[in-house]
């Protein structure tokens, strides 16, 4: 009976782990869109955006009434009056008391203040420019999935043709003792197909470390934790063919829609509240204030007996602040503001030019990669049909092991050259579809 109940509780653990164990199935556009997200630098960009809302509410609660409650309690523990003809029953007792409480309620209003309003216009450009750092994340948070996506993809097709090759070589090697079993190759010729395996496994062993690099820099990329597999659904050639029915060139683009000139232009209007924030200072600061309270006076702590005597008193103000003289500090501060101001601008007309100059420069270079791509696999082809060749050439001892050796390296570099330049132009792709947000 116990054997069978231990048996039972193995079997449903067994159960258990499959089911916490979860398998994600992902294209490229799922993988990016899971990364905004779930992405730890994606989910700290929201929420400084949400710390920026408050921020704005913050600075705009300054201008709004302000009610403060205040109690002050007072107990001369060596009396004055002790011992005093009238002491402490005479009227003085009452100008300077041995206890007193007051309690009071104040309300004050800002009335009027130049850094208030500049405030205000502050925290509405502060939460523009957490959104616009939201919106880059974003940005970087793709280029960067999608290059991780790419690498996987790469390291597993790099990993089949290498094992694909592998198997060949080691088919050559079979036939190869064979014939020199029959003398009708020389045992050089072992020895250089020996060579070639030898580096095509040494390759796999590194590009299978490489390949389980790629998957956990895509797990932390998406957010996730080693503990989850993911098995992606497209392959290079799925990506090629998406890249290429999508137009190579964006007619629509505007440099005014893209994240690094807004935000160029979010440090522009910075600087400029700044520089008005130095001007408001020249103004006055106008506030008012209205205060009740209520005092008692005592020999003994009689405050919460209904016998005890209250004195109620209330007064308005109003307090207007105005600034005089600085030393001319404040005249350097506003120059400063000023020039800091003209800096910005500048910088804005140069992000403005250096965003065309990137957009053609990708737009150039994604045409490029496709061109590249294409010689790439023509290259791939001519390499297959001359590696098959010398193949048949040397099984029928027309050929040396050098002469085959020597197609089946050009072929394998013909396959990595084919591989990398798929990678490249999705990469190129995805940098002009951030470059257009």
């Amino acid at each position: 009976m116990k054997k069978t109940l231990l048996l039972v509780c193995i079997i449903l653990g067994i159960g258990a782990n499959a089911q916490d164990s979860k398998t994600y199935k992902l294209s490229l556009k799922e993988a990016v869109d899971y990364a905004l997200k779930n992405n730890r630098t994606v989910k700290n960009a929201a929420l400084s955006i949400q710390a920026a809302k408050q921020q704005k509410w913050e600075t705009t609660a300054i201008g709004l009434p302000q009610i403060n409650a205040k109690a002050e309690y007072k107990n001369y523990v060596k009396y004055p009056l002790t011992g005093v003809e009238g002491g402490e029953d005479s009227f003085i007792n009452f100008i300077f008391p041995k206890q007193s409480l007051t309690p009071s309620v104040t309300l004050t209003q800002l009335l009027f203040d130049g850094s208030y309003i500049v405030g205000l216009q502050s925290a509405k450009v502060f939460l523009d420019i957490t959104k616009n750092a939201k919106a880059k994340t974003d940005n970087e948070i793709t280029k960067g999935v999608t290059s991780a996506y790419n690498n996987v993809l790469l390291t597993q097709e790099s990993i089949n043709l290498i094992q694909k090759n592998i198997a060949s070589i080691k088919s050559n090697l079979f036939e190869s003792k064979a014939m020199l079993t029959n003398g009708f190759i020389e045992e050089e010729d072992i020895e250089q197909l020996q060579i070639t395996l030898n580096n095509l496994e040494n390759n796999l062993n590194s590009l299978e470390r490489m390949h389980t690099i790629s998957l956990k820099l895509l797990r932390l990329t998406l957010g996730f934790t080693d503990d989850v597999a993911i098995t992606l659904t497209e392959d290079l050639q799925t990506l090629i063919s998406q890249t290429k029915q999508q137009a190579t060139s964006f007619t629509d683009f505007s440099v005014f829609k893209n994240i690094d000139y807004q935000i160029a232009e979010n440090e522009v209007n910075s600087k400029k509240l700044l520089y008005k924030l130095e001007q408001a200072k020249l103004l006055p600061t106008v506030s008012s204030f209205l205060t009740g309270n209520y005092i008692g006076n005592s020999s003994e702590f009689t405050f919460f007996d209904k016998s005890q005597n209250w004195i109620g008193t209330a007064m308005l103000g109003v307090t207007i602040d105005i600034p005089i003289f600085s030393s001319f500090a404040s005249n350097a501060k506003r120059k400063r503001a000023k020039i800091d101001w003209q800096i910005s601008q500048n910088k804005l007309i140069d992000t403005e030019e250096q965003i065309e100059i990137n957009y053609q420069t990708i737009k150039s270079d994604l045409e490029l990669a496709i061109n590249t791509l294409d010689n790439k696999k023509r290259n791939l082809e001519l390499a297959e049909r001359i590696e098959h060749k010398n193949n048949i050439k040397y099984k029928e001892g027309i050929s040396s092991s050098f002469d085959l050796r020597q197609a089946q390296m050009q072929l394998y570099s013909s396959q990595q050259e084919y591989l990398q330049a798929m990678v490249n132009v999705i990469n190129k792709k995805a940098e002009l579809n951030v470059l257009q947000n």
